[in-house]
């Protein structure tokens, strides 16, 4: 049997996610790992990210398994956006809480809202989704890879990395265009954005 070789990013990358070692999942890391390197945040940013987002699941799902289902992650060079619906205040309050002592947290962007999750309209919030990735992937004027998109009861929230203000104005611009979104909310960082530059 010839052996699987592989950058050792893919290789860190792969523990980072707590893959297993068995051949589809190796060369499934590497495509991921080719994938952060052509992130602007780059593959180390994208490997610091996993390692907070693994943190941070441990910390909630120790606290309250509910918390861990109810409340969604994005991360972006140690940003954490908190989206999601909780039943109580106290709730929200502790995931924040929670979310800032991962090692590595720069920021925690806390949108998430308390009220009853069991009206949220969960397949309308997916097609808003896909159909914002697919508006995102097909415009040549976006790079999409550097986007991350989360939507909950309609309200659209982008993070990531914009080239310029021009592409962050179009990918802003097919949010609004989807039917049935009732905002954006915009957590996007410049390229060139000095905070970015000085972690």
């Amino acid at each position: 049997m010839t052996a699987i070789r592989l950058p050792s990013a893919a290789l860190l990358l792969a523990a980072a996610l707590g893959l297993g070692a068995c051949a589809p999942t190796v060369i499934g890391a590497g495509a991921t790992a080719g994938v952060a390197a052509a992130e602007e945040r780059g593959l180390e940013g994208a490997i610091d990210d996993v390692k907070i987002r693994a943190e941070i699941n441990h910390y909630w799902f120790q606290h309250d398994i509910e918390m861990y289902r109810q409340v969604a992650l994005t991360i972006s060079e140690g940003r954490v956006l908190l989206t999601g619906i909780v039943p109580k205040q106290e709730a929200r309050v502790d995931a924040v809480r929670l979310a800032w002592q991962a090692v590595g947290v720069k920021e925690v962007i806390n949108e998430v809202q308390v009220g009853d999750s069991s009206v949220l309209d969960s397949g309308r919030d997916v097609v808003i989704s896909q159909k914002l990735k697919g508006r995102l992937m097909f415009d040549k004027e976006i790079r999409n890879i550097n986007y991350t998109i989360e939507v909950v009861d309609a309200v659209v929230y982008l993070m990531g990395i914009a080239q310029n203000d021009g592409e962050l104005e179009r990918v802003i611009a097919h949010a609004r265009d989807i039917s049935g979104v009732k905002r954006v909310v915009n957590h996007v960082r410049l390229r060139n954005d000095p905070r970015r530059i000085s972690g």
